[in-house]
């Protein structure tokens, strides 16, 4: 480091104080960025009830899965570009550009007249949420001091509370009494809020890392290929793992070609292997992503065709998790908790695994179906002890100049994860049996095998509980 980039460094560090993040000094910051989460959070639960009936009024059916993946696929690449970007010229302008996008996607799907332009939609909010989420970790990392960043982080938790459990109600409801569009479009009306809280102190707080360093080079266009290359595998493979024709191996391996190179120059070195320090927190923030969306994907399938639930107690049954995560990232803040943040993430991966495999015991119908509710408020408590706490040591191990790419590698370790697994686990599932999962089919059509639901759910434990194992190597 130089001592010009030295001197910037210094001066985008925080000095501490001894207010809260709602003391004088942080309260208009953190109101302006919960409220930003809390949008999309609530836009994440809504749609994905409104989503069915738009897609049936659009007559687009058989395009319903590409108005989920159109959002992954286009997030990804954006969450690179918004990692440089913050690192070139600090978080203001790509978390301005990034929500405006987020709310000219919302507009041009709440306004559609055919599917494909409802997709491009879903593809334009996905290039705000993308650079959106990278650039509040780059926010957190420079705006708030270290002792801090657990408390912002349990906020950040909270916030998808309530979403979770009255967004799909509010949704429901906005849909049958005045229609799917609106879900969409009342949505960017309230983005305005938030903006006009955080703008200024935003400004006020977080400095351009480049502004005393002197300039910097611009975009790594070689990286942006990494990402497009990233993201078109991960569209080949959720292709693939939905067709089980014998010709789906060559776009699964064209997946696979494009996707593991880039993935492995994209995360940091020594990532696969598990190396010490950042390389494992970015590993580990996968494993939890990713294992926990898996099952979480056919916990609803199971209930409502093994136990005969309605969908809405199904989706019910997942509710208590965003209470429990809540509480577990509350936990994790604690400042008795410091010392031991390695300890936290090997318990938390502990209790998300064995709740994970608690699950499949449900496919006896001798067992209470309860069981489901229950285990899954113990997933969302181990989720909310160690997804924070990965965070939190991504920001104690970062350097200032490179929050931006370190936010951004452990966002697209946490997205590229759940694609993957999700994909596979949908892959075993219909080979032995599981029946279709096609999204243009309703619940009830689909007839299941119960032991395709448990070789979705034991292997996805057993990958959750030798990551628990991994834990201890986030320590520098």
């Amino acid at each position: 480091m130089t001592v010009a980039e030295g001197r910037a460094a210094e001066h985008l560090i925080p000095e501490e104080g001894t207010g809260g993040i709602m003391g004088r000094e942080y309260r208009a910051l953190t109101l302006g960025v919960v409220s930003v989460v809390l949008l999309v959070a609530f836009e994440a639960t809504a749609v994905s009830t409104a989503m069915p009936i738009a897609a049936r009024d659009l007559h687009g059916l058989g395009l319903y899965a590409f108005g989920f993946s159109g959002y992954f696929t286009t997030s990804l690449l954006a969450m690179v570009v918004s990692g440089q970007w913050c690192d070139r010229s600090g978080p203001l302008a790509p978390l301005t550009a990034g929500i405006a996008a987020f709310a000219a996607g919302l507009v041009v799907s709440g306004t559609a007249g055919t599917m494909w332009t409802f997709v491009l939609g879903r593809a334009v909010q996905g290039v705000g949420g993308g650079m959106v989420i990278v650039a509040l970790y780059v926010v957190v990392g420079l705006a708030y001091p270290e002792r801090l960043r657990p408390s912002v982080m349990a906020s950040f938790a909270a916030s998808w509370v309530v979403p979770s459990i009255v967004g799909p109600l509010v949704s429901g409801t906005v849909t049958e009494q005045l229609g799917w569009r609106w879900v969409f479009l009342a949505i960017p009306v309230l983005v305005v809020l938030p903006l006009a809280v955080m703008l200024p102190a935003l400004r006020r707080t977080v400095a351009d890392p480049a502004a005393e360093a002197g300039p910097r080079p611009g975009m790594d266009g070689r990286r942006i290929w990494l990402a497009v290359a990233l993201s078109a595998g991960a569209v080949l493979l959720q292709y693939a793992g939905q067709d089980l024709r014998p010709v789906s191996v060559l776009p699964a391996l064209a997946g696979a070609a494009l996707l593991v190179p880039a993935a492995r120059r994209l995360l940091p070195p020594g990532t696969f292997r598990a190396a010490r320090g950042l390389p494992t927190v970015v590993l580990m923030r996968g494993f939890a992503a990713g294992t926990f969306a898996a099952a979480e994907t056919f916990i609803p399938l199971m209930l409502v065709t093994q136990r005969g639930l309605s969908a809405t107690m199904a989706g019910l049954s997942l509710a208590g998790g965003g209470l429990t995560w809540a509480l577990g990232s509350y936990l994790q803040a604690r400042p008795r908790f410091e010392p031991a943040r390695e300890r936290l993430l090997q318990i938390g991966m502990v209790l998300s695994a064995a709740a994970i495999a608690v699950v499949p015991l449900s496919l006896d119908h001798a067992v209470p179906v309860w069981i489901v509710a229950a285990a899954w408020c113990l997933a969302g408590l181990g989720m909310g002890l160690g997804i924070s706490t990965l965070t939190v040591l991504m920001m104690r191990i970062s350097r200032p100049q490179d929050a931006g790419t370190n936010s951004a590698a452990l966002q697209v370790s946490d997205a590229l994860a759940n694609v993957v697994l999700v994909a596979a686990a949908g892959t075993v599932f219909a080979a032995l049996g599981g029946g279709s999962l096609a999204p243009s089919a309703t619940a009830a059509a689909v007839t299941a095998h119960p032991a395709a639901f448990a070789a979705v759910f034991v292997p996805v434990a057993a990958i959750a509980f030798a990551s628990a194992l991994v834990a201890p190597r986030v320590a520098p």
